[in-house]
């Protein structure tokens, strides 16, 4: 088995160091984060590659022991929309080189990027310095111009045309749940035998389901309360203007019922999507609290101190906050659609909704309302499934891709050239 020393993480459109449920920032920017300190964990350095966005900014952070991010100027010192990233491609790979060049090492054994930015700057460092690349796409411009709601902007052509590059050229591609790889298969024609399956893991030291009354008393929860937490970037993909719909409806039909809703997150993309304003428009101004990121120790007091937590979404490649509520014993109402389908268990770790309908959402609510007993099942199911989910298997099938790609590509060296016509 080829030996992996060291490998280079992509993450140019977005750093792993950002606040998720902010900007761009989500649990993409986890994923990278944990997976690189579980990677170390088993002996690999990993430097990760992502563009600066501060003059202030340190050219090197090391969030975790074999953990280094390197902060590549390109472009303005300041955040940029990331359809605009594509034109600093070029400028960004000639920074990483430079980079290269001035490690010891002076080599990667891999190269893994994440989402499509990365895969085409990856697709270039793999040619350019010899070593095979491994891709993980999180989210699918096909998949998501398939879910558009109306009036809503379809993900432009130049990133599905990239996305095709990316399945045709990387060595293996990892997809985070079987139907991920599926979509990967119909939509873009990538070959299965190269796809392998990661889910994504969960900080189990972190997200744990001890005292959860402690939670809610900390927060000002009562007893009685029905407690809805969301969390996650506030634009409409993530669907919060549906959980407020349904909210509102479950409370002019059961009007005794104590309800509170806590919205954890910022605005992301479109800026016409107005939180206040629809928390107004739907009549739960003295309901709902909205409050910015937080760090992951208290998102996972807030999960704690949540009856059930609720996740809308018209598009999840997986779902990760769907785990972290689970691992702190919190059961979860979500989409039936991409990963989350996988994630929740469906009447054993919370329950799946068809469609995006506030009646069919108020329903699953008030079901887990009337059913407290179920309800706390549902949640001690739910922290011991996630017990076996921790990132320490995420990084060890990621390894074990890895090394595919590298004994592929060793293979495709020693495989002698078919003649051509020319040479017979």
């Amino acid at each position: 088995m080829a030996l992996i020393r060291r490998v280079a993480l992509l993450s140019l459109h977005t750093s792993p160091m950002e606040q998720p449920g902010s900007g761009d920032a989500g649990g993409m920017n986890v994923y990278i984060r944990e997976l690189a300190s579980a990677l170390a964990e088993t002996g690999v350095e990993v430097e990760i590659f992502t563009r600066s966005t501060s003059a202030n900014q340190a050219a090197v952070e090391h969030p975790a022991p074999g953990v280094c991010v390197h902060n590549v100027l390109a472009g303005p010192p300041r955040k940029i929309p990331k359809e605009e990233l594509p034109g600093l491609l070029h400028h960004m790979v000639a920074e990483i080189e430079q980079i290269r060049q001035r490690q010891p090492h002076g080599r990667y054994d891999v190269i893994h990027s994440h989402y499509w930015v990365s895969g085409i700057a990856g697709l270039e460092l793999s040619e350019l310095w010899g070593v095979p690349l491994v891709h993980t796409m999180h989210t699918m411009a096909k998949v998501k111009n398939l879910l558009l709601e109306s009036g809503e902007q379809p993900e432009p052509r130049r990133r599905e045309e990239g996305e095709h590059r990316i399945v045709d050229g990387a060595a293996r591609l990892i997809a985070n749940t079987t139907a991920e790889a599926g979509e990967l298969v119909s939509h873009y024609g990538a070959d299965y035998d190269r796809i392998d399956v990661a889910p994504p893991g969960v900080d189990l030291s972190t997200f744990t389901p001890a005292f959860r009354a402690r939670s809610r008393a900390e927060r000002g929860v009562s007893p009685e309360t029905f407690h809805l937490v969301f969390a996650g970037r506030i634009q409409r993909l993530k669907g919060p203007q549906v959980l407020l719909k349904a909210a509102a409806l479950l409370r002019a039909r059961r009007p005794e019922i104590a309800m509170r809703l806590t919205i954890l997150g910022a605005l992301s993309g479109n800026k016409d999507f107005n939180l206040r304003h629809l928390i107004a428009e739907s009549g739960m101004d003295d309901v709902v609290t909205h409050l910015p990121p937080v760090s992951a120790a208290d998102l996972a007091s807030w999960f704690r101190a949540a009856d059930v937590v609720v996740m809308p979404s018209y598009s999840e490649s997986f779902g990760l906050v769907a785990i972290e509520a689970q691992a702190c014993g919190t059961p979860v109402v979500g989409t039936r659609v991409g990963g989350l389908s996988r994630a929740i268990c469906h009447g054993r770790t919370g329950l799946l909704v068809d469609g995006h309908h506030a009646r069919d959402w108020a329903d699953a609510l008030e079901a887990m309302y009337d059913d407290p007993d179920t309800r706390a099942d549902m949640g001690r199911a739910a922290a011991i499934r996630a017990e076996n989910l921790g990132w320490n298997r995420t990084a060890a099938i990621t390894l074990e891709t890895y090394h595919a790609a590298v004994e592929q590509q060793l293979a495709s060296r020693l495989t002698p050239t078919p003649p051509t016509l020319s040479h017979l």
